[in-house]
């Protein structure tokens, strides 16, 4: 019945003439949507709103904890969050998530008869992931401490007594470095751990890949050179914690994986990612290795952490619509696809792409394929930045204009400036694509873009959809886009400046010193809302996909108004921004 509705849509479009498009007329929502027990990373917007849009985009309800329970906090920021939201301090309240609280809401999911889940284990174990850069062993709970080993045990075993039950467990390798303004963290203090951390260390391998030999090489270089040799007697105690954080972590990722496979069977999945990392042999290659070791058959290790619960959601939907796979071309733009995006990834572009394709049953082909992927790496020649914008913008919209579905990566780490975004604004269709990704770290790009497309893709491959799922699709691209092209290289150049020299302030803690907060909100809004109009305009004036088999069956509809509200800093910093986004009804 619903792929006649779509067909019939499509007849209508073309029918209709010149003048206001009427409603597109999609069914509503099932009533009994599958419910997805969610334990956020952390409460940034990559690891909570955009997760909601690109659930019920596939039909999913994301259930999650309250957030104060997930929230991380720098310095500074406690007493005002809990006053702003009405909530009283309590002896145990503190910056990061809580393990006790969290482990009690997933029981009740249990109990709740909830079957599928997406956890993350830095928040489920240590607060988050900020927190877990300070690992310890213990938590709390009642009152005392709670080893993390025996949270972890009793809450997988729990999970796996339900044989119905569909776990997704989302880890981290620690990245090189803690975070600087929480808990004390000072910029001093992660430049010296950072460069501790990318230093080459000693390659470890079959029996030497051992947590005791690996403890071994945080202190030493691959040469045997003392790495922990500082004057300041402080700074050097600082380093023995840091190599203490990292092998706690280690440790229990570990038993993660010696659990789930003691335990699991094929109901627990792991997804590992790789935090801010180094193309150098830096002090995660033998961590990665030890993990890699102990990895069961499905279970990965990725580049990138906050692309992990898209990943995750895509696994989980292409499982349960009985995915095969598709054939895919990817052509890059800029000439440097063979090294890594940026300096915080540990494999070339080429590398970090493939093993995602991998992961995604993405076989890639020569054209024509099922569908493509577009990525603009940084200029391997400065002076030829216009022709590489113009060549993938000529092959973008060749693709396009013959309704091929097509995902988009911004790799090249900002240096077109906005010379790619101000292309694509007036010459491409840029709600017609699948996904779109280059905001924030490049070591996420590939996994949100493909994550996303091919969600999208195995989506409209179904030939069923409805309302409220197009509207989810709309806000998770919509927010993709305009983060990127008008926040990231626009308007937070013109906050950094504001915090900075008009206000005195930290750009990175609004609230140390407290700054006058509701001005700089006030000052994103007037800038936001000049610099997404002429993209808002693309996207109300572009065709989506709404239906799709390629090469013979295309639906397409056209979005309805798209509204921006309530812009925000999540951390009161100005590194990212939130917004609310809505959605008119799709049209004809």
């Amino acid at each position: 019945m619903k792929k006649r509705i779509l067909a019939a849509a499509l007849c209508l479009t073309l029918l209709s003439g010149c003048g206001a498009r009427p409603p597109l007329d999609l069914p509503d929502a099932e009533s009994d949507r599958a419910v997805i027990a969610y334990v956020p990373l952390d409460d940034r917007p990559d690891n909570v709103g955009r997760v909601e849009y690109l659930a019920e985009s596939l039909g999913y309800v994301l259930n999650m904890p309250e957030e104060w329970m997930f929230k991380t906090l720098l310095d500074g920021q406690m007493e005002d969050y809990y006053a702003e939201n009405g909530l009283e301090t309590q002896s145990w309240t503190g910056q990061s998530g809580y393990p006790g609280l969290l482990y009690d809401w997933m029981l009740e999911q249990e109990a709740s008869g909830c079957d599928r889940y997406l956890l993350s284990v830095d928040q489920l174990l240590y607060g988050g992931l900020v927190a877990s850069r300070l690992a310890e062993t213990t938590t709390e709970r009642d009152g005392e401490p709670w080893p993390l080993t025996d949270l972890l045990e009793s809450l997988l075993s729990a999970l796996a007594e339900d044989p119905n039950n569909e776990v997704w467990l989302l880890d981290s390798v620690m990245r090189l470095a803690p975070t600087v303004g929480y808990a004390g963290g000072t910029l001093e203090y992660y430049n010296a751990m950072r460069t501790i951390g990318a230093a080459p260390r000693k390659t470890l391998t079959g029996d030497e890949l051992t947590l005791e030999n690996i403890r071994a090489t945080y202190d030493t270089d691959a040469d045997g050179h003392d790495l922990l040799r500082f004057e300041d007697s402080a700074m050097y105690d600082a380093a023995l914690r840091y190599t203490e954080h990292r092998i706690n972590k280690l440790t229990l990722s570990g038993e993660l994986l010696e659990t789930v496979s003691r335990i699991g069977g094929d109901r627990f999945h792991v997804l590992i990612g790789i935090d801010d990392s180094s193309s150098e042999d830096c002090i995660q290659k033998n961590e990665i290795a030890y993990l890699q070791a102990r990895l069961r058959a499905g279970d990965v290790i990725l580049s990138g952490v906050d692309d992990l619960a898209f990943k995750a959601v895509t696994k989980l939907y292409l499982n349960e619509v009985s995915w095969n796979g598709a054939g895919v071309n990817v052509q890059y733009f800029g000439g440097t696809e063979d090294r890594p995006a940026c300096d915080y990834d540990y494999k070339p572009l080429t590398e970090i792409v493939a093993e995602h394709l991998g992961y995604f049953d993405l076989t890639v082909e020569d054209t024509p394929a099922d569908l493509y992927v577009l990525v603009l790496t940084q200029p391997e020649d400065a002076a030829q930045k216009q022709q590489y914008i113009q060549e993938l913008t000529a092959t973008l919209n060749e693709r396009l204009k013959a309704d091929l579905p097509v995902i988009l990566i911004d790799a090249s780490n900002g240096q077109y400036g906005t010379a790619f975004h101000d292309a694509l604004t007036k010459k491409a269709e840029l709600g017609k694509l699948l996904s779109y990704a280059g905001f924030l770290d490049m070591a996420i790009v590939t996994g949100t873009a493909l994550s996303h497309g091919v969600a999208r893709y195995a989506h409209l491959i179904q030939g069923r959809t409805s309302q409220a799922e197009e509207v989810a699709f709309c806000k998770t691209l919509a927010d993709s886009i305009l983060k990127d092209f008008c926040y990231k290289n626009v308007v937070r150049e013109d906050i950094l400046s504001y915090v900075r020299n008009d206000l005195g302030g930290d750009a990175n803690n609004f609230c140390l010193p407290e700054l006058d907060r509701p001005a700089i909100v006030a000052r994103l809004t007037a800038g936001m809302d000049k610099a997404t109009a002429p993209v808002l305009k693309n996207l109300e004036r572009s065709s989506l996909f709404i239906g799709l088999k390629p090469h013979v069956d295309t639906v397409t509809a056209h979005w309805g108004k798209v509204c921006l509200s309530n812009y925000r800093f999540p951390w009161n910093r100005a590194f990212e921004i939130d917004m609310d986004i809505s959605v008119d009804p799709l049209t004809r």
